[in-house]
């Protein structure tokens, strides 16, 4: 019997703990071939996501349809993106399935998902929705926008609706694992790491409860960051500014030129003109050394070294196996 190990972040979602572990037990009766192991990513949250998660741990003791309940906890808030790495790292299962506690990523879609790999012959299957309903107008907005332009400033292919829910062989997770990056955008990853994949369409679903923890500015600083991580068209892109830059004062300077030949009284001091070339460079100039800085700054955070997450606490089987291993 084969293990589909579900790979769970968590931040701020006591709620949906375990209503995600029902609603799991609910689609395993119907995979009777597969267990299911769950693997809770504490982000560090600030409620009693832990606590509800130790409670899930204590009630599926006796449950023997599934591979049991662990869990990862941060000693802070390190993001989604510390929280996938974090239980990417450490999976055991055969397959590896990342989800949403809030249930937003229907677990149904494991039974389509699972054909697509075991009868189609893919390596992983992922979900895409279709529709936005019930989501902000200027979110669908900037969304669309996003991936059109990430699509044709970088060497990466974005399918607009894409989420990080994926269903994948062992040998996908440990690629995914082996970039190692700081400054990790997960969506890109999958990109960029190739292997055979099948989109599964499905319409958008309300969360189970809670309330979401991304807004409009937390998403748009992950876009960002996606657009800095795997983008290197805005470093190119100041060369052709500059080069912009140097042909319009180029250009600028045969006009005066033909001005003062044609008619020397109209050359005057020309204090605004050159007020407004010197703003202009100045503009141009700081732009490219914002930009530069930004990447530097990326340079700068890998270069450290400084670990992806920290744990403070955790709950896993291979753990559990190795102390018994020990007893004996």
């Amino acid at each position: 019997m084969k293990t589909i190990e579900l790979i769970v972040p968590c931040y701020n979602e006591e709620k949906c703990v375990r209503l995600f572990y029902e609603h799991i037990l609910e689609v395993f009766d119907k995979l009777q071939d597969y267990k299911f192991l769950i693997t809770y990513i504490d982000d560090g949250s600030k409620d009693n996501t832990l606590y509800e998660i130790k409670k899930v741990v204590s009630a599926s003791a006796d449950n023997t349809r599934g591979g049991g309940i662990q869990y990862i906890s941060f000693s802070r808030n390190f993001g989604k993106e510390a929280a996938i790495y974090a239980g990417l790292s450490r999976c055991s299962g055969d397959y590896v399935a990342l989800m949403d506690a809030d249930l937003q990523h229907p677990p149904e879609l494991l039974n389509d998902m699972l054909y697509a790999i075991e009868v189609e012959g893919y390596d992983c299957a992922s979900a895409r929705r279709v529709s936005r309903k019930g989501e902000p107008f200027i979110r669908s907005t900037f969304s669309k926008a996003f991936y059109h332009i990430m699509n044709h400033i970088t060497s990466i292919d974005l399918v607009s609706g894409s989420t990080d829910y994926r269903l994948m062989k062992r040998n996908v997770a440990e690629a995914i694992v082996s970039m190692t990056e700081r400054e990790r955008f997960t969506k890109g990853i999958y990109s960029w790491i190739g292997y055979k994949n099948k989109w599964i369409e499905y319409q958008n679903v309300e969360r189970a409860a809670g309330k979401t923890k991304w807004n409009f500015f937390g998403l748009l600083k992950y876009a960002y960051s996606g657009f800095i991580a795997f983008a290197t068209t805005p470093l190119r892109g100041v060369v052709y500014l500059g080069m912009l830059v140097v042909f319009l004062s180029f250009v600028f300077a045969i006009r005066l030129y033909i001005s003062a030949i044609h008619n020397p009284q109209v050359v005057r001091t020309g204090y605004s003109g050159i007020m407004i070339v010197m703003l202009f460079l100045g503009g141009v100039i700081i732009t490219i050394l914002g930009m530069i800085g930004e990447y530097l700054a990326r340079i700068y955070m890998e270069v450290k070294g400084r670990p992806i997450y920290i744990e403070r606490e955790s709950y896993m089987k291979e753990t559990e196996t190795a102390e018994k291993e020990r007893e004996t």
